[in-house]
């Protein structure tokens, strides 16, 4: 996918789509870290233990929800 720079105010913004967003669960409270290894730039959602618990659970979850209800009758 190729992005171009937009203009905000005296510095340029980068939109994420959200289709992305929802795929790597970031809103627009979502800390990132920005970094670089001199030839990309890198944005990654900065998350605590518990963030990362609850998103595992909800994969797990989503993924096996028939099994679960049928554990639960």
């Amino acid at each position: 996918m190729r992005k171009k720079l937009s203009a905000v105010g005296n510095s340029y913004g980068l939109v994420i789509e959200k289709p992305i967003l929802e795929l790597l669960n970031i809103d627009k409270e979502t800390d990132l870290e920005v970094t670089t290894d001199g030839m990309r730039l890198i944005i990654e959602p900065i998350r605590t233990a518990k963030q990362s618990l609850r998103s595992s659970a909800e994969k797990i979850m989503k993924k096996h929800n028939s099994t679960f209800k049928k554990l639960a009758k």
